[in-house]
């Protein structure tokens, strides 16, 4: 389903002989070539080309209205659809995201205008948007706490197996000389969107929604679903149904804006921080500008491709990687020394490119491409994963989910900014930094490294119940490893009431 989530992302091919093709169709004539309209072309990549920069302020608006659009509608379904997903449980949501997601596909695939094929982009967006938060939402409520930084982790594997998976199928289709050159990664989408559907079929709903409603016989069934069996599951709801009850005097109501009353505003904080410090430490630059950094570098339009796809390799590695150290490392360590290496990498990427100036093409420059290659494997390996995790972890139960939607809004919001003031950086029709914007993005690295030291805390290992309980006693961030809480004390007590509950309510059946 997460990679679902990102292969359903795809944009316009970027290979040359795909492209090309993508003009033909949706394009108009200039001169000896096919052109796509600037402000279409800002619409569906989300981020302005050169030519673009250099179309005037009045495209420049109609470039800021459409770019906006799918990144808004991403934004509302992450928020919409997290609302929805308490109102009527997680896996509606999914299949209701989903159906969306079919109908947006078959409008890309058949779309022979750019409005339609903008339509397509702007209705995935929505599905994009909560599928992305209800999905790391339920995966935190339904994984064992030994495999749960695991599969959050997982959350992340789709921002890279996606776009590799789309640069292997444009690398193989990208020299047919009709539609197809560009319409079977669309395609692709149908393939990881049924599997989606076919695994939702099987998905037991969230026993924490399910209590949540006081629905506690379906919720009992769905711990079973999941391998709580027996007194285990008795157990389990217990705690669940005592974390809800020791939470909703702070999160009465359950609104969004509950998420920023009384200790919820210090968790939503800490939730969505390494979130927005993925986009502030740069990586909108490595990953969305890589290939045109790599052309200015001197690599032909061939290479620079294939070490887009190794970039995504080494992304993927990082991510697998982040499987293992997740646990053994620890949330706030992966998190903190990760963002310590990659600002030492930034620094060291924005020194050479002083140097590459003065010989492009050179020694120096492709030096800078490997660095870029080393961010983009190394920030997958910690931060990259680790955001997702945290994310979860730290919510509260009953407003997890809108904290995740929260959280994905706020990427988003900053991803937008990015994609309108990167090019005035990077173009060299303007400030022309290149590689040194780095610099930039090692600043607000280190910025970030200060609010993660004192208030990032450690969160492995930790179940819900005892991360509510520390969260509420305001426990300081770096204290969170030591703490030793009574939640289990507590969560024997209410299992005894709710057993005594359940044998009344026998009594009374058999009166």
């Amino acid at each position: 389903m997460v990679v679902d989530e990102e292969l359903r992302r795809t944009r316009p091919p970027a290979s040359s002989s795909a492209y090309r093709k993508f003009r033909e169709d949706f394009g108009h004539q200039f001169n000896d070539e096919h052109v796509i309209d600037a402000s279409w072309q800002a619409a569906f990549n989300g981020a302005p080309s050169l030519r673009e920069v250099l179309s005037g302020p009045k495209k420049a608006l109609m470039f800021q209205n459409l770019t906006q659009y799918p990144v808004a509608r991403a934004v509302m379904g992450a928020l919409g659809g997290g609302q929805l997903a308490d109102w009527i449980g997680r896996k509606k949501v999914i299949m209701m995201a989903l159906i969306i997601a079919y109908g947006a596909i078959t409008m890309e695939l058949v779309a022979t205008s750019p409005a339609l094929f903008l339509g397509g982009k702007l209705l995935n967006g929505f599905s994009i948007g909560a599928i992305q938060g209800i999905t790391v939402t339920y995966i935190g409520e339904v994984t064992p706490l030994a495999l749960r930084g695991i599969f959050t982790c997982l959350s992340a594997l789709s921002y890279t197996i996606g776009p590799l998976i789309v640069a292997l199928i444009v690398n193989e289709t990208g020299d047919l000389p009709n539609r197809w050159a560009y319409r079977a990664v669309f395609v692709a989408q149908y393939g990881f969107a049924v599997i989606a559907t076919l695994f939702v079929a099987f998905m037991p709903e969230s026993p924490w929604w399910l209590a949540s409603k006081d629905r506690d016989e379906a919720a009992l069934k769905s711990l079973n679903d999941l391998g709580h069996r027996g007194d285990e599951g008795q157990k389990r709801l217990a705690a669940i149904k005592h974390t809800l009850a020791q939470v909703s005097s702070e999160t009465a109501g359950a609104t969004y804006l509950e998420c920023f009353r009384k200790s919820n505003l210090r968790r939503t904080i800490v939730s969505i921080a390494p979130l927005c410090i993925q986009s502030l430490s740069g990586v909108m630059f490595a990953a969305g500008y890589s290939t045109y950094y790599m052309q200015r570098a001197g690599y032909s339009t061939a290479m620079s491709f294939k070490l887009q796809i190794t970039q995504q390799v080494l992304s993927t590695i990082g991510n697998v990687m982040s499987w293992w150290l997740i646990d053994r490392v620890g949330r706030r360590s992966l998190t903190f020394w990760g963002l310590f290496v990659l600002t030492i990498i930034l620094f060291a990427t924005e020194s050479l490119a002083i140097f590459a100036d003065r010989e492009p093409g050179g020694p120096e420059a492709r030096a800078t491409v490997a660095f870029i290659l080393i961010y983009c494997w190394w920030y997958n390996a910690t931060i990259g994963a680790t955001a997702y995790t945290v994310l979860c972890e730290v919510s509260t139960s009953r407003l997890r989910i809108k904290t995740i939607a929260i959280g994905l809004a706020a990427q988003n919001s900053l991803n937008v900014m990015f994609s309108f003031v990167l090019p005035y950086l990077f173009n060299p029709d303007h400030l022309n930094l290149g590689a040194k914007i780095s610099y930039i993005f090692g600043v607000l690295a280190i910025i970030s490294l200060v609010f993660l030291w004192f208030y990032h805390p450690e969160t492995a290992g930790r179940t819900y119940e005892e991360l509510d309980e520390m969260f509420l006693k305001k426990v300081p961030a770096r204290k969170f490893k030591s703490y030793q809480p009574d939640t289990a004390a507590m969560g024997e007590v209410v299992k005894a009431a709710f057993e005594k509950e359940e044998l009344q309510g026998e009594v009374t059946h058999r009166a």
